[in-house]
C-alpha cells in the first residue's frame, strides 16, 4: 500500500539582511513620528498665517464733508482703529494746513453734537469708511490764556485810575482834595481779588486740553475791563464821597468781603482736589474748613462766595451826591455814580445763577443722590 504523501509547502528562504532592514525602516519611522508630535506639542497650537489674523478690517477712511454745502473736503486714509478723533483732526490739518485741529469741529451728524476729541474712531464706525461734517470753530484760544487775559486787565486798569493820571483826572482838584481811607481800602480788595484769580488759574485749576473761541475772550475782556474802568474812575475820583454810614459801613462790608474771598478760594481748592472713589469721582463734601459747610447747601458755592464779594464790595463804596452848593453840576454826576458798582454786581449775581443752574444739571446727571436735595447757588431761592 503506498501512503501518500503530502505535498510540502514551498520553502521560504528568509534573508536576515532584509528583514534587519524592515525592523530598523519601522523603528525609525516610529522614533520621526514621536519627535514630531513632541515638537508639535512644545510650540503649542499652530498660528494661524498672518492672511487670516488681519482678514479683518484693519483701517479706516475717513470722509470729511462741509456741513453746509455737503460737498467733499478730504478724505483721510488709513486711520487706525485704536485712533481718536483728535488723531482725525491732526491727519485732516496735515490735508488742509489752514485749520489747525483746536479750530476743527467734527459732528457725526450735521445738526448733532461736535465731538470729544478722546472719542475713540472705531466706536464711530459702522463700515470701513466714516463721514464727519465739519465746522469751522474759528480763531482759537487755551483757557490759561482766556482766564489770564481777563483778569490781568481789570488789576491794571485800576491801579492807573487809583495813581490819578493826569490824563484822567485834573491834577489841581487831585492834589486839593484828600482821599478816603476806604478809597485805599477799596484798591486793596479789587486788586486782592484778581489776584486771587490770577494764582488760582496757574497754580489751583484744572483746565482741560480744550479751548475756546477768540471773540468769547474779547467778550469776557470787554465786560470786566470795561466796568472796572467805569468803577475805578468813579471810586477814584478826586470828589468821591465815604459810605453814608462811615467806618461802621466800611468795616462790616470789608470783612464780609474778605471772607467771601477766602471762602471762594477754599471752594476751589476742594474742587480742584476731589476725592475719587474707583472710577467714579465724588462730589465734594464738606471738610473741617468751616468754608466748605456751604456744600452742605448748594452745589456751586463757588458762585454762592462771588456774588457775595461784589455785593459786599458795593456796599463798602457807596457814594453820595454832593450837597455842596458849589459843586451842584456834580449831582447828577454822583447820582450816577452810586450805582456803578451795584449795577456790575446785579449783573454778576445774574450770571453766576446761569452758570450755577447750568452746573447743577451737569452734578444731577452725574451725582443725584448727593445733589438732590441741594440748590444751585443761594439756598432755597436757587
Amino acid at each position: 500500500m503506498h501512503q501518500r504523501q503530502k505535498p510540502s509547502a514551498p520553502e521560504h528562504t528568509s534573508d536576515p539582511a532584509a528583514d534587519g532592514g524592515a525592523l530598523s525602516m519601522s523603528h525609525n519611522d516610529s522614533r520621526s513620528l514621536l519627535n514630531f508630535s513632541q515638537l508639535v506639542l512644545s510650540a503649542g497650537q499652530i498660528k494661524p498665517s498672518p492672511g487670516l489674523k488681519h482678514s479683518k478690517i484693519t483701517y479706516f477712511e475717513v470722509e470729511i464733508l462741509d456741513v453746509q454745502s455737503k460737498k467733499q473736503i478730504c478724505i483721510v486714509d488709513k486711520v487706525p482703529p485704536a485712533s481718536t478723533v483728535l488723531d482725525v483732526k491732526h491727519k485732516f490739518h496735515k490735508a488742509c494746513p489752514q485749520w489747525y485741529p483746536s479750530r476743527v469741529g467734527l459732528q457725526l451728524e450735521r445738526n448733532g453734537p461736535f465731538l470729544k476729541d478722546s472719542i475713540n474712531i472705531q466706536s464711530l464706525a459702522v463700515s470701513s469708511i466714516i463721514t464727519l461734517y465739519f465746522t469751522d470753530l474759528g480763531q482759537q484760544v487755551g483757557w490759561t490764556t482766556f482766564f489770564l487775559t481777563e483778569y490781568t486787565g481789570p488789576l491794571l486798569i485800576y491801579l492807573l485810575f487809583y495813581i490819578r493820571l493826569s490824563t484822567i483826572y485834573d491834577q489841581v482838584e487831585s492834589r486839593k482834595n484828600f482821599r478816603h481811607p476806604v478809597v485805599h481800602l477799596a484798591c486793596f480788595c479789587h486788586c486782592l481779588h484778581y489776584i486771587r484769580h490770577l494764582l488760582e488759574t496757574l497754580f489751583v485749576h484744572k483746565f482741560s486740553e480744550g479751548h475756546t473761541p477768540l471773540k468769547n475772550m474779547i467778550k469776557g475782556c470787554a465786560f470786566y475791563w470795561g466796568f472796572t474802568s467805569w468803577i475805578a474812575y468813579y471810586i477814584n475820583h478826586p470828589r468821591y464821597t465815604p459810605p453814608s454810614f462811615g467806618h461802621r459801613q466800611v468795616s462790616y462790608a470789608a470783612l464780609a468781603f474778605l471772607m467771601c474771598e477766602a471762602g471762594n478760594h477754599f471752594i476751589n481748592v476742594a474742587l480742584a482736589h476731589q476725592t475719587n472713589s474707583g472710577n467714579k469721582t465724588c462730589f465734594p463734601s464738606p471738610t473741617y474748613n468751616p468754608f466748605t459747610w456751604l456744600f452742605l447747601l448748594v452745589s456751586c458755592p463757588n458762585y454762592t462766595y462771588e456774588a457775595g464779594s461784589w455785593i459786599s464790595f458795593t456796599v463798602m463804596t457807596q457814594t453820595l451826591p454832593e450837597t455842596d452848593m458849589e459843586r451842584r453840576h456834580m449831582i447828577l454826576f454822583f447820582k450816577s455814580s452810586s450805582l456803578v458798582v451795584g449795577i456790575f454786581a446785579f449783573l454778576m449775581v445774574i450770571q453766576m445763577s446761569l452758570w450755577a443752574q447750568k452746573k447743577h444739571k451737569l452734578y444731577l446727571k452725574r451725582f443725584y443722590p448727593e445733589v438732590r436735595r441741594k440748590a444751585a447757588m443761594i439756598p432755597i431761592i436757587f
